[in-house]
């Protein structure tokens, strides 16, 4: 049975209120704490190590994984292995996340390793959510790694937020994708405080037609620091796409190190990058409209951040 912090945070990271429908794994501090198979998703633990496989039937169309991971006890650190098998022009939604209630005084960590096969025309879009709370001492880690392998025409869209209570992370993407696949991702960060939060895309753009497009939004707060890495390797004909936009506040720091290596002369790889503070003109614009400045700046960052 979960209590209340463990149920609000299970709704808040994978949006479950009650029994979810469809296929579910349930993490809670460390144990299994509820699953379901449905006939074309099948849900197994792995016998080697901690974690699961799910395998998607070829052809599953319409259906949803849900896959959350709750801590609620100071000091647990979680380590996972789960990994996805999804079958060929298969078309589902994958929702991940996990949340950490620590009101104690030692540092509670997850590590999720994720690695994603998608068979010929398979179609993911991914959700993960990290959140962290708490009124102890006592430190939220979360440190997610993901790797992709698309086969021949296979798409991956990924939706990753963490804008609230984490004060350390290292995500980490690896893809690997074949002739016309496509890898999508988007990123939201916020951090405060003394927090830190590093993010590595590293993706190898081998097959002809494959491209990809990363696109990180963050917002650094108080003496936060944030690091953004993104590595894209053009093997073939190919395009690839990566972005960092982040507002930088009070005494934060950003930083944005893009590399960019084209070993194809049809390569067309393109990096942006933009870090700088709130507009002034945005803040008197909405100040007019009777905001004060601290809830103008909240309204221009929720903007940012949808």
């Amino acid at each position: 049975m979960m209590n209340e912090f463990e149920k609000n945070l299970l709704a808040e990271v994978a949006d479950i209120h009650g029994t979810p429908e469809g296929a579910y794994n349930i993490r809670a501090n460390g144990k299994a704490a509820g699953r379901n198979s449905t006939a074309n998703i099948e849900i197994v633990s792995k016998e080697d190590k901690p974690g699961i496989d799910i395998i998607i039937k070829p052809g599953t169309k319409h259906e949803s994984v849900h896959i959350p991971v709750i801590i609620s006890e100071s000091g647990l650190k979680d380590l996972v292995y789960n990994d996805f098998y999804v079958g060929e022009d298969a078309d589902v939604v994958i929702v991940a996340g996990c949340g950490i209630h620590n009101c104690g005084d030692q540092e509670s960590a997850h590590d999720g390793i994720h690695t994603f096969h998608l068979a010929k025309n398979a179609k993911v879009k991914y959700i993960e959510k990290h959140v962290g709370e708490g009124d102890g001492n006592g430190q939220n880690v979360m440190n997610p790694t993901t790797e992709v392998f698309l086969e021949e025409g296979a798409y991956m869209e990924m939706e990753t937020t963490q804008i609230k209570g984490i004060d350390s992370t290292i995500r980490v993407t690896n893809g690997e994708l074949k002739d016309n696949s496509t890898l999508i991702v988007h990123e939201k960060i916020m951090t405060h405080g003394e927090q830190f939060a590093r993010t590595e895309f590293n993706v190898k753009l081998n097959g002809k037609g494959c491209s990809t497009n990363v696109a990180s939004r963050s917002v650094a707060k108080g003496n936060s620091k944030q690091e953004f890495f993104s590595d894209i390797v053009g093997n073939n004909e190919c395009s690839g796409h990566s972005e960092c936009d982040a507002i930088i506040m009070d005494n934060a720091v950003v930083s944005a190190t893009p590399k960019l290596i084209a070993a194809n002369v049809d390569a067309a790889l393109i990096h942006e990058a933009a870090i700088g503070k709130i507009a002034g003109e945005q803040l008197i614009k909405l100040m007019t409209l009777g905001l004060d400045e601290k809830e103008a700046e909240e309204q221009i960052i929720a903007g940012f951040l949808k």
